[in-house]
């Protein structure tokens, strides 16, 4: 078996600009649907989502490098797909219309402490998770909520209520001061 290492890294089953074109198409054919699937499949994903993920790249390898299958075909469908991606980034943050039209607006799921039904079933995002994001914040109840949103990248975003907010370090430091502050001049001092 003869090996040649030349070959290895000159010969290519496809043309250059074939597999740019592909990896681009590809590119932006994954991102579409990753875009109409909403932000639910990057927000809570559950094993049925991972799965799809996990396949995804299986099924759209071939579309990528077509027959070739070399190492530098290999290397130029992921400088491609880097580049392009590092491009499209660039544009996207630039582009206020761009963004949205890629990425999307948030959506709001909890205004004023009641749960916006609709939009919690378009986005295919369930009471459970939405009381996850919640507890995480420190709230007991969805009427402690004044907001709740579900970004485009899958975080969902909450505002409580003024009064409901769990209270920081600061917060906590600076009542205890203007506490001592009170009862120091109120107390008598130490006996000199």
């Amino acid at each position: 078996m003869d090996f040649d290492i030349i070959a290895l890294f000159t010969q290519l089953d496809t043309s250059l600009w074939e597999k740019i074109i592909r990896t681009i198409a590809v590119y932006l054919g994954i991102t579409v649907l990753v875009r109409v699937a909403g932000k639910r499949l990057l927000a809570q994903m559950n094993n049925l989502d991972l799965v799809v993920v996990l396949l995804l790249s299986n099924v759209v390898q071939n579309a990528i490098i077509g027959p070739d299958n070399s190492l530098v075909g290999g290397l130029v469908g992921a400088v491609v797909l880097v580049g392009f991606n590092a491009g499209l980034d660039r544009l996207v943050q630039a582009s206020p219309r761009l963004r949205d039209a890629l990425e999307g607006r948030p959506t709001e799921v909890v205004a004023d402490g009641r749960v916006d039904r609709p939009a919690m079933a378009r986005l295919g995002l369930t009471d459970d998770e939405l009381g996850v994001a919640i507890g995480r914040l420190g709230a007991d109840d969805i009427s402690e909520v004044r907001t709740a949103r579900l970004l485009p990248g899958g975080d969902i975003v909450i505002d409580l209520e003024p009064d409901t907010r769990p209270a920081t370090r600061a917060e906590l430091r600076d009542a205890v001061a203007d506490l001592k502050a009170y009862l120091d001049a109120r107390l008598p001092g130490p006996a000199a």
